[in-house]
């Protein structure tokens, strides 16, 4: 007498499925508690729109695709980051935000100007997808009493939508920083993808 194989999947084991075939296998998802606060950006204006067109040729020049400042929306100091593409599944979504997840490389941007900022984001994003780095910290500060508070912070929030390689973001825990700084989900490489794709492979046939 035969019988049917009975599924022992679980939601937690369905969500590291996710995130293995997402990341690869060298990186583990850690434990921890977080809010689940998120801020909801407000729609660029055609005022905006045309202020971004017009920064285009210094993009281009410079070869940093990043808005310029000047039509950057602000946010609060105390604001929740949030943002996922579209396919990213909702448990790997849920650890990035609850701060489970491994953080692979940080970059501090305290004491940048707004340019200094830009630059060493684009610089940053790149890298880590370059060098496989699936998961980082970006910290920005809230900039709570400054003459435009939370600009570093409003340029963070609004830059890395323009990533591709950017999957998902959102703000911090309080012992990565808080409202000051945000985790950043990052699209696997080439190289990574194949690799997962070999093991998925391999695990199939044993």
């Amino acid at each position: 007498m035969s019988s049917d194989p009975i599924d022992n999947k679980t939601p937690e084991s369905e969500s590291q499925a996710q995130f293995a075939e997402l990341f690869g296998d060298d990186v583990e998802p850690l434990h921890g508690k977080g809010a689940n606060h998120i801020a909801r950006p407000a729609e660029l204006t055609p005022g905006v729109l045309q202020r971004r067109s017009a920064a285009m040729a210094e993009q281009q020049r410079d070869g940093n695709f990043l808005d310029p400042d000047s039509v950057i929306k602000p946010v609060d100091p105390h604001d929740y980051l949030a943002f996922s593409r579209p396919g990213v599944q909702h448990g790997v979504y849920k650890n990035l935000r609850l701060g489970k997840y491994d953080i692979q490389s940080r970059l501090d941007l305290h004491r940048h100007t707004v340019e200094q900022a830009r630059a060493a984001l684009w610089s940053f994003v790149e890298d880590c997808q370059k060098h496989g780095v699936r998961c980082a910290l970006v910290t920005h500060g809230k900039g709570e009493g400054r003459a435009q508070p939370a600009r570093l912070k409003s340029c963070v929030n609004h830059w890395l939508r323009q990533f591709d390689q950017v999957l998902a973001f959102h703000t911090a825990q309080k012992q990565h920083g808080g409202a000051g700084s945000t985790y950043v989900l990052i699209k696997k490489n080439s190289l990574a993808r194949l690799s997962t794709s070999e093991k998925l492979a391999r695990s199939k046939r044993g």
